[in-house]
């Protein structure tokens, strides 16, 4: 009788098994370097009907300037059944040039985003593509007081103003917050001095926005150990250091990427850097400040490292994320941190499917599909690509 229900258990498991769905790693879409795009740094973001858009750093026109004959990138689209349309193929000046920031998409369809670099001071953009496909410089930073090279895209508020950062320029040279309306004018939120008591240098991803209008983001630099910090915002334009990381091997350093806000007011995200094994950390700041190390990536193989995008987290607490580093092919991997704590790899790059150094943030569907970009660098990895755009099904 015992032997009889271990084989009925046994078969039973062998059935779930069957029935479950296979955890299947995809790559839509590998980019040429040609008039397709070239690099693509940012993460993704989906329509309605499925459809991702996102940028290239590089690629598009390969006579643009200063493309210096790896063009200037690109925005595109890419549908369900993985055949890309370029939106728009950034020429330099007083268009923009190198995005590498994820652009945003408003009900009506139009998309917004930022160039790192060009416009009519060479300085970055801010841009438009309406529905018809037409491309407006919203406006062009002068490097001065405005700020200059915008590594991180936009924020739509409820009016809807558009709300970002620059990385550099700005009163003290570290950086500015800023806001432009839809006639493109501009307004100076706040300009990084890069003291203890503020922050300096903020890179990738995108600024994050509560329901009353402040804004929560981080910067590599500044801080009261100068490893970067966690800054809220206010809407009145109060600024504070929610924390300061203190580097080493207690505490992460240099944060970048986006701030992700649940629905409690708890904030999460990753530093490149420091941590216990000196590759970065995820990290958990309460909104009144307090830090709580969820993880530090150990590297080697069985671990990733050096992540320098944010998470996303769904309704049971896991969070995922990339690091552009380690794994199983020391080119990057995707991981899932449970809400206990446990960190799994889901996939490792730099394998066959020639995709590799994921800096972008993964976009997670309601039905849990994730989907990013590999930003794929020269060899010895994959020699030939160009990066991919790619869909993991757990």
């Amino acid at each position: 009788m015992t032997n009889r229900v271990y084989l009925m258990t046994f078969l039973l498991m062998l059935a779930l098994a069957a029935l479950a769905p296979a955890q299947t790693f995809t790559v839509l879409y590998n980019f040429t370097g040609g008039p397709d795009g070239w690099g693509p740094y940012a993460g993704l973001i989906q329509d309605p009907s499925g459809d991702l858009y996102g940028t290239t750093s590089l690629g598009g026109d390969s006579n643009c300037t200063p493309g210096y004959g790896y063009g200037c990138g690109v925005v595109f689209k890419l549908d369900t059944a993985g055949t890309e349309t370029v939106l728009h193929t950034f020429s330099g000046s007083p268009d923009g040039t190198n995005p590498v920031a994820p652009v945003i998409r408003d009900k009506a369809g139009n998309i917004y985003g930022t160039s790192s670099y060009g416009g009519s001071s060479s300085n970055g953009t801010v841009f438009k593509i309406d529905t018809a496909g037409n491309y407006t410089v919203l406006y062009s930073f002068t490097g001065k007081s405005d700020g200059c090279y915008p590594w991180q895209g936009l924020v739509r508020g409820k009016a809807g103003d558009l709300y970002g950062t620059t990385s550099s320029c700005g009163s003290s040279g570290y950086g500015t917050i800023f806001e432009v309306d839809s006639g493109g004018s501009f307004t100076l939120l706040h300009s990084f001095t890069g003291r203890s008591s503020d922050g300096a240098y903020p890179y990738y991803g995108h600024l994050t926005m509560d329901k009353t209008g402040n804004l929560y983001g981080v910067t590599a630099g500044g801080g009261a150990s100068s490893n970067g910090v966690v800054y809220e915002l206010r809407k009145n334009r109060t600024f504070r250091v929610l924390h300061s990381f203190a580097g080493g091997t207690s505490d992460g350093c240099a944060p970048s990427g986006s701030v992700l806000q649940d629905k409690t007011g708890n904030f999460y995200g990753t530093t490149e850097y420091c941590g216990s094994s000196k590759d970065g950390i995820i990290w958990e700041v309460t909104k009144t400040g307090k830090e709580n190390i969820l993880h530090n990536f150990a590297g080697g193989s069985s671990d990733g490292c050096n992540p320098a995008a944010g998470v996303t987290r769904e309704s049971k607490g896991n969070l995922y994320g990339v690091t552009y580093g380690c794994g199983a092919n020391a080119y990057g991997a995707l991981y899932e941190l449970s809400a206990g704590g446990t960190l799994s790899l889901l996939y490792s790059f730099g394998g066959a499917d020639s995709s590799s150094a994921p800096i972008g943030e993964v976009l997670r569907t309601a039905k849990g599909t994730l989907f990013g970009t590999a930003l794929t660098p020269s060899p010895p990895c994959c020699e030939d690509t160009y990066g991919t755009v790619w869909s993991y099904v757990p």
